[in-house]
């Protein structure tokens, strides 16, 4: 059985680590219907984990276990070095949880919100205060301080929603789509957030549907479909999954792209932009072996672009309705 202490390398660092969030054979049922059926996670200090799958699939679930909110039916789990079933209390104190519906109050202002979350932390007036300001002034919300919160833009609440939750300094995070609904600019500041928090050491499980947002801040993912983990890797190691990366050469010249064409016979063409597609999962060895190769055909492109599957491809891939069926009974793609 694995430990949730159990060493790991950082991602970001290199050093080794310990785990922040283990689970094995985590499972939950409601009824007949099998939500979590028997995953594996282990996860990281100091990262950011995250966790993708339809509507449907099991990640809110998967948060409101590991955050003692709801009971697995079987399972052993760990998070923050405690064994969720023996000492649930202690798990409470190391993590916080910023769910899909904003918990801030609409009545009150921003200030009195986080006010609110030290008197539940217990903190002294003075060090609430203090905190208070402080996290105010660190997610940018101290002109709307003193206003009701159910004035602020859907930006400001995501951010106070986060303030709040960081008032009892978790060391692990769990965020369930904290940027669903967001406008592109206020997801990007929610981001710029997240990367800030990992940077001081903090441990982030991070569900959400949009495929860039797990691209751009995740160290590790996993594509949950039908309460099973069908592939877990980084986003590189999850992009060579799919098929259908290729090595683009475009030339600016008819009579080069011609004679390139005629010595690359195994490509395909492209007449109208000039340029010929030679197949190429995107590996350091696979592109160096085809530079060999056009070295040795004498071919010189204008411009030469590697081209790899995006992870919209692999979510389509993986969760698509002619996998739902068949790849969540395939053993999982552990890239590890």
């Amino acid at each position: 059985m694995r430990s949730s202490v159990m060493p790991t390398t950082n991602l970001r660092s290199g050093h080794p680590m310990p785990t922040a969030v283990s689970a094995v054979g985590l499972r939950k049922s409601y009824g007949e219907k099998t939500v979590l059926d028997g995953i594996d996670l282990r996860i990281p200090a100091g990262s950011v984990f995250a966790l993708l799958g339809p509507n449907g699939a099991g990640k809110t679930t998967a948060v409101k276990i590991l955050s003692t909110l709801v009971t697995a039916d079987a399972g052993d789990l760990h998070v923050g070095g405690h064994d969720l079933a023996v000492d649930p209390q202690a798990v409470r104190a190391a993590i916080g949880v910023t769910g899909q519906f904003s918990a801030v109050d609409g009545l009150i202002t921003g200030e009195e919100n986080m006010l609110l979350m030290a008197d539940l932390h217990h903190l002294s007036k003075s060090e609430g205060r203090r905190v208070a300001a402080e996290f105010l002034e660190r997610f940018d919300l101290v002109e709307a301080a003193k206003k009701p919160a159910s004035t602020y833009s859907g930006g400001m609440k995501r951010r106070l929603d986060l303030a709040m939750t960081l008032v009892g300094s978790p060391r692990i995070i769990f965020l369930d789509e904290p940027t669903t609904g967001l406008d592109p600019r206020s997801r990007h500041n929610m981001w710029g957030i997240i990367r800030g928090l990992v940077s001081d050491g903090v441990t982030v499980f991070l569900t959400t549907q949009y495929l860039e947002e797990a691209d751009e801040l995740a160290d590790r993912i996993a594509v949950l479909n039908d309460g099973k983990i069908v592939a877990e890797g980084t986003a590189e190691e999850l992009k060579r999954l799919v098929p259908g990366g290729h090595v683009r050469l475009r030339f600016t010249d008819p009579a080069t792209f011609q004679s390139a064409a005629d010595a690359l016979r195994e490509v395909t063409r492209d007449d109208e932009t000039l340029s010929l597609s030679i197949p190429s999962g995107g590996s350091q060895r696979e592109l160096r072996s085809i530079l060999d190769w056009l070295d040795a055909a004498d071919v010189e492109a204008d411009e030469l672009t590697v081209h790899t599957p995006d992870l919209d491809d692999v979510f389509f891939a993986l969760t698509g309705p002619a996998s739902t069926s068949s790849a969540a009974n395939q053993p999982k793609e552990n890239l590890r």
